[in-house]
C-alpha cells in the first residue's frame, strides 16, 4: 500500500491551492491540444474558438473588453478577430458608447461554427464527467473563479 498523497499530508489551504495550480497547467495544455486536433472540422484555432465562445456568451464586445475578460493581450485578441473576420465568422459594428472602439459580433457563420464546436466538446465531456457530482463541479468552479479574481490585477499587455 502506498503512503498518503500530498493532499492528505498537508492540510494547509495554500498547499492545496498549489495542487490546483499544478493541475491547471497540464489540463489547459491537454485541452488546448484536443481543441487543435478537433478544430480542423470547423478550421478554428484555439484563440479564434476563445473569442467566438466569448461573443456567443456575452454578445458584441470590443477587443479591449475581450482581452480583459480572458486575460489576453489586446494584440493577441485583435489577431484572432482578424483571423475570424477573414473567414466571415465575426464582423465589426459601430459602438454607440465609443467612436474608436468598434463592437465585434458573431455572424451567422460564426454562430454556426462555434455552436458545432461546443456541441462536439459537450459530447466528449459527458464521458469525462462520470463519477463527478454537481457539488464537485460547483466547488471546482468556485475555487477556480476565486483564484482568477485574486489574480485579476495582473497586467496581460
Amino acid at each position: 500500500m502506498s503512503g498518503p498523497t500530498r493532499s492528505q499530508r498537508s492540510a494547509e489551504p495554500s498547499d492545496r491551492l498549489i495542487e490546483v495550480f499544478d493541475l491547471v497547467g497540464p489540463l489547459y495544455r491537454r485541452a488546448h491540444r484536443k481543441v487543435e486536433q478537433d478544430a480542423p472540422i470547423e478550421g478554428l484555432s484555439v484563440g479564434v474558438r476563445a473569442v467566438l465562445t466569448m461573443l456567443r456568451e456575452h454578445g458584441p464586445m470590443t477587443v479591449p473588453q475581450m482581452g480583459r475578460a480572458q486575460a489576453l493581450s489586446r494584440q493577441f485578441v485583435q489577431r484572432m478577430i482578424n483571423d475570424a473576420a477573414a473567414r466571415h465568422l465575426v464582423e465589426s459594428v459601430p459602438n454607440p458608447a465609443h467612436k474608436r472602439s468598434s463592437l465585434i459580433r458573431l455572424t451567422e457563420e460564426g454562430r454556426a461554427a462555434i455552436t458545432a464546436v461546443l456541441d462536439r466538446e459537450r459530447a466528449v465531456l459527458r464521458q469525462a464527467g462520470g463519477g463527478l457530482t454537481e457539488a464537485d463541479i460547483t466547488a471546482c468552479v468556485r475555487v477556480l473563479s476565486h483564484l482568477l479574481r485574486f489574480l485579476d490585477n495582473v497586467d496581460v499587455d
